[in-house]
């Protein structure tokens, strides 16, 4: 969701790249999370994070608590910021509550970029 959320609100003056350290497919709740706000992500993939390893960055952003401690050393990074949220994939209950908690996730990324990267 936070690529998505960095190239629509400041794709002019950014491009993020979106990775994990145990990719899989893009969950539908983000995908329908991210198009209740207009942003659409269903052409976008999981990565791995080995796939940038030797690529240069100004910046390296970690958005989940499980990330910080498991992600690789971004060497080829400028400054590395961490941001911890709760991962909306762990939630459970109907679908209904489970795409509310994606909602909420995304708001709070979208509210924190919006003050972390205005000022850049």
């Amino acid at each position: 969701m936070a690529e998505g959320i960095v190239n629509s609100m400041f794709g002019d003056s950014f491009e993020a790249f979106s990775a994990g350290t145990s990719p899989s497919s893009v969950n539908p709740y983000a995908i329908s999370a991210m198009k209740d706000i207009g942003i659409n992500i269903e052409n976008n993939r999981s990565k791995s994070v080995n796939e940038f390893n030797d690529l240069n960055f100004d910046y390296a952003v970690t958005v989940c608590d499980s990330a910080r401690e498991s992600c690789p050393v971004f060497t080829g990074a400028k400054k590395i910021i961490h941001k911890g949220f709760n991962d909306p994939s762990s939630t459970t209950g109907n679908s209904e509550e489970i795409l509310e908690e994606f909602k909420s996730v995304r708001d709070q990324i979208k509210t924190w970029i919006e003050e972390e990267f205005i000022k850049c």
